[in-house]
């Protein structure tokens, strides 16, 4: 990870299982991530791609294309695709934190725009980490940078950590 690091209170966060090592390496997680043939749509649409993480300390580092197709009129990338973007690393970090057992269904999120993100193809780095860890409530950090390194947009959230198989039992039913 680059010079923008986990925060200091990363590695004091609860982790969901803290009595239980890790089953799996980084490198492995990642390769886990990069060999997938399930992504979600929205993450291929975003052109995520996971490129870091630290299980530990509780963050995730990936890559977006700032694709032509996510532009404003303006030839930026729009202000909901990054906040999407935000979103996905955040969660992600979520994932990676409660050791691949819990999705992050997003509570509340606030974004902060520094600057434009040209919609040239190019790559959008994401840091995504856990700041703390509740009994019920996890928050949230993640922000964008530029090729060059520059700050772009900013989020905090609250998440809601939901064991997989509760969450693929309360899915609503189709229509």
């Amino acid at each position: 990870m680059s010079d923008q690091g986990s925060p200091e209170d990363a590695s004091t966060a609860s982790n969901p299982e803290p009595n239980n090592p890790e089953a799996i390496s980084d490198e492995a997680l990642i390769a886990r991530f990069v060999n997938s043939t399930n992504a979600p749509p929205s993450s291929k649409l975003l052109g995520f791609r996971l490129t870091g993480l630290s299980q530990k300390d509780k963050w995730v580092e990936a890559v977006f294309t700032a694709s032509p197709t996510l532009a404003n009129p303006m030839g930026q990338v729009q202000g909901g695709y990054l906040t999407a973007m935000l979103d996905e690393v955040m969660s992600v970090a979520g994932l990676v934190a409660s050791g691949m057992t819990c999705v992050m269904p997003t509570l509340e999120m606030k974004t902060s725009f520094l600057r434009p993100a040209v919609a040239d193809g190019g790559e959008i780095r994401g840091v995504g980490r856990i700041l703390r860890w509740g009994k019920t409530i996890a928050f949230t950090e993640g922000e964008l940078f530029d090729p060059q390194g520059r700050l772009l947009a900013k989020a905090t959230g609250t998440a809601l950590p939901t064991p997989f198989a509760r969450f693929k039992s309360e899915k609503p039913s189709a229509p």
